[in-house]
């Protein structure tokens, strides 16, 4: 009779009932700190607005802590227990799908760097033919040969780029706070992906010191 919103509920309903009966009721139940969850929850779901990948994984990670909290005085028939696991499972496949798209990108800057040194290599054995008479009398030799450093340069800030995103990855899972039951999947992730970028590196500095 009290309600603020009647059944049925969508899930938009259940959020305002969260908010509105908070303090009064949900409160009493769950620590009152996770209002910040519901409304984490409300503001995001319903924003009209794509999300990217960091929101889906602070969404889910949101919804984790609700369900635990509940958890604790009930399992709902089943229900929760449930409705985490497919929670968790979600986690886990997005920490997947960034894995791989972290990992495509480092495959193709990776192929790019492996291609320009096979056009650095071919151009140090391949004889000139020109004289220095000729060379001065092609002034686009060496435009050409300094966009060619900038290209090299490029690719090389790639894969720097590659290298502060997996840091940022690793030092993420290092945070006691953000640690979930996903995310020693997604430590182990970032770890090889160091141990393949290192790899890499190590290629990269014999390349030039050759």
């Amino acid at each position: 009779q009290i309600l603020y919103l009647k059944p049925p509920w969508t899930l938009a309903n259940l959020l305002k009932c969260y908010k509105k009966h908070w303090m009064a009721v949900f409160g009493y139940v769950v620590p009152r700190s996770l209002l910040s969850t519901i409304e984490c929850l409300s503001k995001h779901l319903y924003a009209d607005k794509p999300f990217d990948s960091s929101t889906v994984r602070i969404l889910l990670q949101e919804s984790k802590k609700l369900l635990h909290a509940f958890s604790t005085r009930s399992d709902y028939n089943g229900v929760l227990p449930q409705a985490y696991a497919e929670v968790t499972k979600l986690c886990e496949t997005l920490g997947e799908v960034r894995a791989a798209l972290i990992e495509q990108d480092l495959s193709e800057d990776i192929m790019v760097l492996s291609e320009n040194a096979a056009c650095e290599k071919m151009e140090a054995t391949t004889p000139s033919l020109q004289s220095t008479e000729e060379k001065e009398l092609h002034p686009s030799f060496h435009a050409a040969q300094e966009n060619r450093h900038q290209e090299i340069w490029s690719v090389l800030e790639g894969v720097w780029n590659t290298m502060n995103l997996y840091s940022v990855e690793l030092f993420q899972k290092l945070d006691p706070s953000a640690v979930t039951m996903a995310a020693k999947a997604s430590f182990e992730e970032a770890f090889l992906g160091l141990q393949k970028l290192l790899a890499a590196v190590k290629d990269i500095r014999e390349g030039i010191g050759r």
